[in-house]
């Protein structure tokens, strides 16, 4: 599987990748301060439910419900020493919802702790973190790993490490832009490409971030450094706003799958969307790359 999908990508195929996984949890009840995680071993039916959503509605690539699965995440909110069972449970629902229909991306995102010199965390440390979380992702049944809504480079740098060093699976990497191109903490569409390519990456692009908008300018800086590798846009759908207690992405399905086509003539060879979306949003996007004469499935 892992071989298929680097030649996918080589060939220039647009795969579809899924969209939001907390969103949709929250609405189905997720109790606040539970990570999302914990429900692969709590609520597995509910994890499998949304990969079925996701796959129906079109998904090529879904991610394991690990994002907030590393130890030290995972740890602020007391539950660090199930980092691996969480992350192996994750990837082994994912694997069986896909059913050799889709890709499983064993999902890792930020720790949420700062690096040195801002913070305590030590790039030997993250490295070993993060390497931890990918093995036990590789254990479960990932396909891939896939690094995303990274802002800091060093941090980004640590994830690609560990995950090189825990398995030899293909590695996506995608960081968060704000609407000058920048990264929170200040990096540049390009400085990511042109630091974290040579890494070994199987793909490289932006997810999260400042609404739909920042992809296109973020996809220009990359496919400029890098004109041949393949490039991700996972965006959010819109921007947040709040109504009473409740976050609201005003995006519907159809202005953002109106975009996708967009994201492919600039190189994004993988397309989904992040928060605020729903499988309404893969069925259009998967929609628009059909209509582009893609969209055969992977396996």
């Amino acid at each position: 599987m892992s071989t298929d999908l680097c030649k996918s990508l080589l060939a220039g195929d647009i795969l579809v990748a899924d969209g939001a996984t907390g969103t949709l949890l929250m609405a189905a009840g997720l109790p606040s301060g539970t990570p999302p995680e914990a429900w692969n071993i709590e609520q597995p039916e509910q994890i499998l439910a949304l990969h079925d959503a996701y796959l129906d509605a079109g998904s090529q690539i879904i991610l394991t419900n690990s994002f907030g699965g590393s130890r030290i995440k995972l740890g602020m909110l007391g539950y660090g020493d199930r980092a691996p069972e969480f992350n192996r449970s994750a990837a082994a629902l994912a694997r069986r919802a896909a059913g050799g229909r889709a890709y499983v991306a064993g999902d890792i995102g930020p720790t949420g702790a700062l690096m040195a010199p801002l913070g305590k965390l030590t790039l030997a440390e993250a490295v070993k973190t993060f390497s931890e979380q990918a093995r036990a992702l590789a254990e479960g049944g990932a396909d891939l790993i896939w690094i995303e809504t990274m802002m800091d480079l060093e941090e980004a740098r640590a994830a690609v490490a560990g995950a090189r060093e825990a398995t030899d699976l293909p590695i996506f990497c995608s960081l968060s832009f704000g609407p000058r191109g920048r990264t929170m903490m200040g990096i540049t569409a390009s400085q990511a490409a042109e630091e974290l390519w040579p890494m070994g990456l199987a793909a490289i692009g932006a997810n999260c971030g400042d609404g739909i908008d920042v992809i296109e300018p973020v996809l220009r800086q990359m496919r400029k450094v890098l004109p041949d590798a393949p490039l991700i846009a996972k965006p959010n759908a819109g921007m947040p706003r709040l109504v009473g207690d409740q976050t609201v992405y005003d995006m519907d399905p159809s202005d953002f799958g109106g975009h996708v086509s967009a994201f492919t003539a600039l190189g994004a060879r993988v397309v989904g969307s992040c928060c605020g979306s729903n499988p309404a949003h893969i069925a259009a996007t998967a929609a628009a790359v059909a209509a582009q004469g893609h969209g055969r499935q992977p396996v």
